[in-house]
């Protein structure tokens, strides 16, 4: 049984089909990339998956069990964070307190720090929160984030705010990490670094799906890729075999076939 199934997913906005019929698998411990050109249904995928969207046809599973159609929240529960395009931090929180946040979502479901320190102030919660300030500290450390902790997430540079991203992912300690683009705009040193980072992840146990544009990012970091075009998968392959496929030279790569 594969970790996470999507089978025959659909997705129509209005008269418009953005995902039509698609059908991949990922197991657990696995990196799986997921390109494909603008308005290919990349995202619109990840939204099913995490619950923003709900499918209009189609199931997706995880561990066995339908979560098709549940809110985000609950998909979250049963261990599937993501990132987003657009970064969703707290621009006023410093690097440490938005990690902390995460934490304590985790802990404390929905329950924010500020108001978990006024009505928990117990025994229980005090070693929650040794616990909590620990593991920020060590999801900084992977990130490469400790120097900044201190820094308003906001004063942050963007590759540097993309990285915070992923470590509040990480620290409600999801089963299946979904990353939306985690290198848009990034120079070649800070792509390595943050692949350095994913391979880190996959090395410690965490199953990952990525959504990117960065063909040689993708290419250089994951075992299996998936290529979509006007919502339809048109290849699915190891790195090789989707750089020789024509069809992905001609709709994706520029080539002629």
């Amino acid at each position: 049984m594969a970790f996470l199934s999507v089978n025959d997913l659909t997705k129509d906005f209005g008269g418009l089909r953005a995902i039509n019929r698609l059908n991949f698998a990922v197991d657990q411990g696995e990196l799986v990339g997921i390109v494909g050109p603008n308005g290919s249904g990349k995202t619109t995928c990840f939204n099913m998956i995490t619950g923003f969207l709900k499918p209009t046809a189609g199931n997706i599973l995880f561990k066995g069990s339908s979560i098709a159609g549940e809110p985000p929240h609950k998909v979250a529960a049963q261990g599937i964070c993501r990132t987003f395009q657009l970064t969703s931090l707290f621009p006023e929180l410093t690097v440490q307190d938005n990690v902390l946040l995460g934490l304590h979502l985790r802990l404390e479901p929905g329950i924010a720090g500020p108001l978990i320190r006024t009505f928990f102030m117990t025994r229980g919660f005090f070693k929650k929160e040794k616990w909590a300030k620990s593991r920020a500290e060590e999801l900084m450390g992977l990130l490469e984030l400790l120097p900044k902790r201190n820094e308003l997430a906001k004063n942050l540079p963007g590759p540097d705010q993309r990285r915070l991203e992923i470590a509040v992912a990480l620290g409600l300690e999801p089963e299946l990490l979904l990353l939306d683009e985690p290198v848009a705009g990034m120079r070649p040193d800070e792509t390595d670094k943050v692949g350095t980072i994913i391979r880190q992840l996959i090395g410690m146990g965490y199953t990952i799906l990525i959504v990117e544009h960065n063909m040689r990012f993708i290419m250089s970091l994951c075992q299996r890729i998936l290529v979509l075009n006007n919502g339809i998968k048109i290849a699915e392959g190891t790195p090789e075999q989707i750089y020789t496929n024509p069809e992905v030279r001609r709709v994706y790569l520029g080539g002629e076939g």
